[in-house]
């Protein structure tokens, strides 16, 4: 038996180990890695575990800054003024409602990278909506649960694609329209396929006004515009500096709050994320220093790919229970480096919206169990069942963009805005039913 599969067998069971302990996911890849280092031969190798825990620097701040930048605009009453602005103007349209509370839920997860950030802002918040739309609980906090999820994978901010890029040194670029082609698909289907039977039209009366004239949504429009201009390299910023801009600026349009206060907060309950983070990173350098690293990614490539394409769908997901993030070191990368053949940018978009579906995925399931809780349902499993079918569509998807990610990758950008406007254009079309009358 080969020393780094052995190796790797202990860094792996120490992980898993401690993970089952209730230990945080980010200490558990700590000592894995600190135990790989010392039964390898290497002893306490502190430069290296150092030198680890800032290879994601980059994501690390952008995740503060955008978690500091949600909290300011909750505690504006932008947020709930959206919400609130989008179910008044949509009110007698419910298929178009409902499509815009998905892109509602998925836009925290989309500027944070955490599907646990969208359940408990954006999610919340719609929640009132989708029960005025006649959603039960279960229905509504698998919309919530899938919508956040998908949000999280979704572009400008997609922490499992960046993850992987790092192991394989590949910059964060050119990943927006893959990623936007795998994910709002996905979270229409799931939304209409869990809603679309029962939804109907709301009264306008029965929708809370929001606080607030126009300038409240002033950091909404700063970030679009500040973000179109670094795309268009008209101004680079960079995202962090972006998001405090943003954040600031909400302090002076929107309901006052304390700024310091509001973003210790936000730094608070971004501390999880940030440190799983830094626990990944020294993992995959102590892999790569020790070997193992190298003895994986050999191994993948010999394997058959009928029997990859298997091991992907179902060991990615099933890892990701323990850790997304940690899915798509362990296994994003060695998967990745098996499929060379196809288009590496859209491979990784795939490979990281399958890591992202370990948030539903129990023991742990952060997106789900945090949803059952905005729902008020008391069994988490019960979301998960009705979030079942979503899941599997979502696998055998990515398992075919994988297969044809060369194809997907020369889809025009301009295709996804025109198939995109003309869904909801049909949408608008469709009035639906009446809501019931309450006797």
């Amino acid at each position: 038996m080969q020393t780094e599969f052995i190796i790797l067998l202990i860094m792996l069971g120490s992980f898993i180990l401690f993970a089952a302990l209730r230990f945080p996911i980010s200490i558990s890849l700590i000592v894995a890695a600190i135990l790989g280092a010392l039964c390898s031969g290497f002893g306490f190798p502190l430069a290296r575990l150092v030198e680890g825990a800032f290879g994601y620097l980059d994501a690390i701040m952008i995740i503060a800054t955008a978690m500091i930048f949600m909290r300011s605009i909750e505690r504006s009453g932008l947020l709930k003024t959206l919400a609130n602005a989008i179910a008044r103007v949509l009110h007698n349209r419910p298929y178009l409602l409902l499509a815009f509370m998905t892109l509602f839920i998925m836009f925290a997860g989309m500027i944070t990278g955490s599907s646990t950030a969208s359940v408990l802002t954006t999610g919340a918040i719609a929640y009132p909506v989708l029960t005025q739309l006649g959603l039960d609980k279960k229905r509504a906090g698998a919309i919530i649960a899938m919508s956040a999820i998908f949000g999280m994978i979704a572009p400008p901010v997609n922490i499992p694609v960046m993850i992987i890029g790092q192991g394989v040194d590949m910059p964060y670029m050119g990943f927006t329209y893959p990623l936007l082609w795998i994910t709002i698909p996905l979270a229409f289907l799931t939304s209409f396929l869990f809603g679309g039977k029962y939804i109907h039209r709301i009264p306008k009366e029965s929708i809370e006004k929001g606080t607030g004239g126009f300038l409240v949504y002033a950091p909404f429009i700063l970030l679009i515009v500040l973000m179109l201009l670094e795309e268009l390299r008209v101004l680079d910023l960079g995202m962090p500096l972006v998001f405090l801009l943003c954040a600031l600026c909400a302090t002076v349009t929107g309901k006052r709050f304390d700024f310091f206060k509001s973003s210790v907060e936000a730094i608070g309950d971004s501390l999880n994320i940030l440190s799983i983070l830094v626990g990944v990173g020294m993992f995959i350098q102590v892999m790569t220093m020790t070997g193992v690293r190298g003895f994986v990614v050999g191994s993948f490539v010999s394997i058959p790919q009928s029997v990859l394409f298997l091991t992907m769908a179902v060991g990615i997901p099933l890892f990701g229970a323990v850790s997304s993030f940690g899915s798509a070191s362990v296994l994003g990368v060695p998967f990745l480096l098996s499929f060379l053949s196809g288009d590496v940018i859209v491979v990784t978009a795939a490979l990281s919206m399958l890591a992202g579906l370990g948030d539903m995925v129990p023991p742990t399931a952060l997106a789900g169990i945090f949803a059952a809780q905005v729902v008020g349902e008391k069994s988490y499993f019960k979301i998960f069942a009705r979030s079942l079918i979503s899941v599997a569509i979502t696998i055998v998807a990515c398992v075919f963009v994988v297969l044809y990610s060369k194809h997907v990758a020369a889809l025009p950008p301009w295709l996804f805005w025109v198939v995109s406007g003309g869904f909801l254009g049909v949408l608008s079309l469709i009035k639906g039913k009446e809501a019931p009358k309450v006797v």
